[in-house]
């Protein structure tokens, strides 16, 4: 029986709808609200670099182009280029392996290849260092960083081959073209704004890490600016941020200029079916030797050398500090943090995904920017305005240090939450709408309802990230209060790796359950459009 696609239909009357319709005013002011709130640290950096130029100290030009600003722009861009496209390969054919061959175990990899997004980066450094002292400099920074950052490709490219529409390849098959000419020419086209948006978020956090780059004695922008604001040259600090997020709006321009105009849609949305999977045949035990050896280096090492130092070290590793009071503290704030962002995140998406308009798609593709921008910036921007405008109400106060981890890791929440509104039916608001609901009663009763598994992933984003950051918690911090990672980074910065061992240790567990959770839920997204797993 042949099976009719309405969805296009609906969808025509609901854009209609949509165009005819007057524009949300709360979403508008929420969404710009949002957009102001995260420009806060450019506007600071803007302030500080005209009051450099007040005061008769160097220009800004003298201070940016100077020999160590060209070494690090060739060192903060070269290492993103190299681990932008090494991620953005193996997380693509880490996904394809999983979603689209008959790997045995399949279900198990699905988990396995994104709990490294749940150890910290410097954590990732501190365990490679510790069992081979020699890895570092660039070749080690490309290695470290690519470890950690492919599960941003690989979650969404998974996501996005089983959404994909497996008629296409199967006609491409049938016309006689070979199997890795369909993956290269069906299978990467359908999947490309899937690639493109991981690659922009392992390439924005790489413009704004610290840690790992400084265990590894690699310097980038990043850790000169830490060095710069530690030793009171504000100047020269904020020169260097600027250079950051202009390289912060290349990237944003790259993505833009790469997703082009034309758009990737399924031929027969209401009759979903899962694709034929590959048979590896004899290509099965170097896959599966692939893939262990992928989770070996990005998993097995880092846990590994945590649980070698704890054994080794016996009682000694146990903390002075209260690791318990630490743990609460640490993930009570991403816990917040994670609320706040996805949040944040709802006006924007809905904005961009609901009305259409460039200024709108403009205004959200602002918001990405916040995360190339290194956390002890936003601390230091939200610490000028508190103390300008608020006379320091709330300095040093979780309240501050959660909004901190918001606006670092808004663009995650908005990734995760946009995906799920984009995916949601419009034709279902546009009938509460019809039956006379408000705007918000159909957001309530209709929409949030549709979306929770993507507000679930964003807050678990936004969670596992806040859990391990580092720079604008030291400065933000509550005094009198630690948190597992200002502790490991006590430790760790006097070569007390023993000591440090129980707090990295205490971070990936507390992160392996939502990272266990995201992965298991891209894992059964596909299920509530009736493609089997």
């Amino acid at each position: 029986m042949a099976v009719v696609d309405v969805e296009p239909l609906l969808e025509g009357r609901v854009s209609a709808s949509r165009r005819s319709s007057a524009r949300p005013r709360l979403v508008l002011v929420l969404a710009v609200g949002v957009a102001i709130l995260l420009a806060l640290p450019l506007i600071f950096l803007l302030l500080e670099a005209h009051s450099v130029g007040l005061a008769g100290q160097d220009g800004l030009g003298r201070l940016v182009f100077r020999h160590l600003t060209a070494q690090l722009l060739w060192n903060t861009v070269r290492l993103v280029v190299v681990v932008t496209a090494a991620s953005a390969v193996i997380g693509t054919l880490a996904a394809w392996c999983v979603e689209r061959t008959d790997i045995p175990g399949r279900r198990y990899w699905a988990v396995l290849v994104v709990l490294p997004v749940g150890i910290p980066d410097f954590v990732v450094s501190f365990g490679w260092v510790a069992v081979a002292p020699a890895v570092r400099g660039f070749l080690g920074a490309v290695l470290i960083m690519t470890l950690a950052t492919y599960p941003l490709v690989y979650l969404p490219v998974a996501a996005a081959l089983r959404s994909s529409d497996p008629a296409q390849e199967e006609v491409a098959r049938s016309l006689g073209v070979g199997r890795v000419a369909t993956f290269l020419r069906v299978t990467l086209g359908q999947v490309r704004l899937a690639v493109l948006g991981g690659a922009v978020l392992v390439a924005l956090a790489l413009l704004a890490e610290y840690g790992a780059f400084e265990i590894l004695g690699y310097r980038t922008f990043t850790t000169e600016i830490f060095t710069e604001f530690g030793i009171g040259d504000t100047a020269v600090a904020c020169a260097l941020s600027l250079i950051l997020v202009v390289l912060g709006f290349v990237v944003l321009a790259v993505e833009f200029v790469g997703r082009g105009r034309g758009r990737v849609v399924r031929t027969g949305a209401l009759a979903a079916r899962p694709p034929v999977r590959w048979r590896l045949g004899r290509s099965t035990l170097p896959t599966l030797a692939a893939m262990v050896l992928l989770v070996g280096l990005a998993l097995g090492v880092p846990v590994g050398s945590i649980v070698y130092l704890l054994l080794r070290h016996g009682n000694d590793t146990l903390p002075q500090a209260s690791i318990l009071s630490a743990a609460l503290h640490t993930a009570g704030y991403s816990a917040a943090a994670g609320v706040l962002a996805t949040a944040l995140a709802l006006p924007v998406a809905l904005l961009s995904v609901r009305w259409e308009g460039r200024i709108y798609q403009l205004l959200e593709r602002s918001t990405y920017l916040v995360m190339a921008v290194p956390g002890l910036v936003i601390a230091l921007a939200l610490t000028f305005f508190v103390e300008h405008y608020l006379g320091g109400t709330g300095y040093e106060s979780a309240a501050l240090l959660v909004l901190a981890y918001a606006m670092l890791f808004f663009p995650l929440a908005l990734v995760a939450v946009r995906t799920s509104l984009a995916q949601a039916p419009v034709a279902l608001e546009d009938i509460g709408r019809s039956l006379g609901c408000s705007r918000l009663a159909v957001l309530g009763r209709v929409t949030l309802p549709l979306v929770a598994p993507g507000l679930a992933a964003a807050f678990s984003l936004v969670f596992l990230s806040a859990l391990t950051e580092l720079t604008a918690t030291l400065v933000l911090i509550p005094s009198g209060v630690e948190t597992l990672s200002t502790q490991f980074w006590a430790y760790q910065t006097d070569f007390a790796y023993g000591q440090a061992a129980p707090y990295a240790a205490l971070m990936i567990a507390i992160a392996a359950v939502p990272s266990f959770v995201l992965g298991r839920w891209f894992d059964r997204l596909p299920a509530r459009r009736g493609v089997r797993a």
